[in-house]
């Protein structure tokens, strides 16, 4: 990917809220709140292989939040202004690392939100421990931010490996392919995800034969695909550990090869709306993958996504929703906390449960500040079952949040 240069910088997206000093705790937007206002910083992929399943629409989402939240609490918020940036970190940990420095410097950003990719989700992890800044990583799915770089400031919300892992990889094994052939991006999401998922296969009676790092990002997965069906004994199943533009790259190709047809299945790690929309959902039909959220699930999660279509003109991915779910719980905490100082913030968000358009029996745990809730086991839908644009998904399982995730790491030390 080309580095965009300073035409990546950081864009005002102009969400105002006006309203009264006062709230729970006394105070207003003028010693309360730092600089008079809070802002809310979308830092993600906004141009390469992650920007459709995030990017610019989730800039939109955080601004629905900005908005609900001004509706909710009218004269009675605590902040008199609220203001959404963005900007791109084209997936490199050293653009995310300097875009994370300028946003909370630069910008006054109270939060950073969003991240996807797990090397650069770390990276601004660090940024946060630094600044004693809050980040509320959503596009990441690295346990790392739990494990053994968690920090105070950071906050894991969403969907991490072990969830994808111990929910498609037991299942599709338990369902009988017991032999596997991983190949996963060569970074700290890939890596991360072999690690889980080759736990959850061998704890469900199967076996990892082989698994072999690819390039990222990467547009050409021949060597890998026409490996699979010679290796001994034979993969029942290919899983594909990528994601985004990368995985689509990889089942075009998987369908191009006639794997399938060859005896060997494919399991998708990480799967997005997007993803199913771009390739068509005959491409994918019949694949399981686990899902933190999908629109139509739930007639609240429909009631959302037709407000959010109404304004992105698509149906949102679960990273949009989360992101909405993230600033809108931000928000809350310093409703709650009558102020946006770091500190008081945090201590409202750790342990605090909830319910609202992306997460369902919800919990943040405040040992380590991991976002627990239900999560869907889902199938993709055969395109003579798909009833309207972007109805993709049959969820076949709720996951209930507490078998979702993982316990508390003895590496994360808050």
């Amino acid at each position: 990917m080309k580095a965009l240069g300073r035409a990546a910088a950081l864009v005002a997206a102009g969400a105002t809220l006006a309203g009264c000093a006062g709230g729970p705790g006394g105070g207003g937007s003028g010693d309360k709140i730092s600089d008079g206002k809070v802002v809310l910083a979308v830092l993600n992929d906004q141009s390469a292989v992650y920007a459709d399943l995030s990017g610019k629409s989730s800039v939109t989402a955080v601004q629905m939040a900005v908005e609900d939240y001004k509706a909710k609490y009218g004269d009675k918020a605590v902040v008199k202004d609220v203001e959404v940036v963005s900007a791109d970190h084209q997936n490199k940990p050293e653009v995310a690392n300097s875009k994370a420095q300028e946003l909370y410097d630069r910008q006054k950003a109270d939060v950073i939100l969003d991240v996807p990719s797990s090397a650069a989700a770390l990276a601004v992890a660090g940024v946060a421990k630094s600044k004693k800044k809050i980040y509320m990583n959503i596009g990441a799915a690295t346990t790392e931010l739990e494990g053994a770089q968690c920090n105070k400031y950071t906050f894991h919300y969403g969907y991490n490996t072990y969830m994808l892992a111990h929910g498609t990889g037991d299942t599709v094994t338990k369902d009988g392919s017991k032999n596997w052939y991983i190949v996963y991006p060569d970074y700290a999401f890939g890596q991360d995800m072999q690690k889980n998922f080759t736990a959850a296969v061998t704890g469900a009676g199967g076996k990892v034969i082989q698994s072999d790092p690819a390039p990222f990002p990467n547009d050409n997965f021949s060597t890998f695909l026409l490996k699979a069906p010679g290796l001994d004994p034979k993969p029942q199943v290919l899983g594909a550990m990528q994601a985004g533009g990368d995985l689509v790259n990889l089942v075009k190709q998987y369908n191009e090869y006639k794997l399938r047809d060859k005896g060997v299945g494919l399991a998708v790690g990480l799967m997005f709306i997007t993803d199913i929309h771009s390739l068509g959902p005959d491409a994918l039909a019949g694949t399981k993958f686990t899902d933190a959220w999908y629109w139509n699930a739930t007639p609240d999660n429909r009631a959302w996504a037709d407000k959010f279509q109404a304004k992105a003109n698509k149906r949102p991915s679960f990273p949009n929703a989360a992101n909405y779910s993230a600033a809108t719980q931000y928000l809350e905490a310093v409703q709650r906390a009558g102020t946006d100082g770091p500190d008081a913030v945090v201590k409202q968000l750790e342990g605090y449960k909830f319910e609202d358009a992306f997460a369902k029996n919800a919990t943040i745990r405040a040992q380590d500040h991991l976002l627990l809730h239900d999560v869907s086991l889902a199938q993709v839908k055969p395109a003579g079952e798909v009833k309207e644009p972007w109805d993709y998904e049959k969820v076949l399982s709720t996951i209930p949040a507490d078998q979702a995730f993982q316990p508390v790491s003895p590496a994360c030390k808050l």
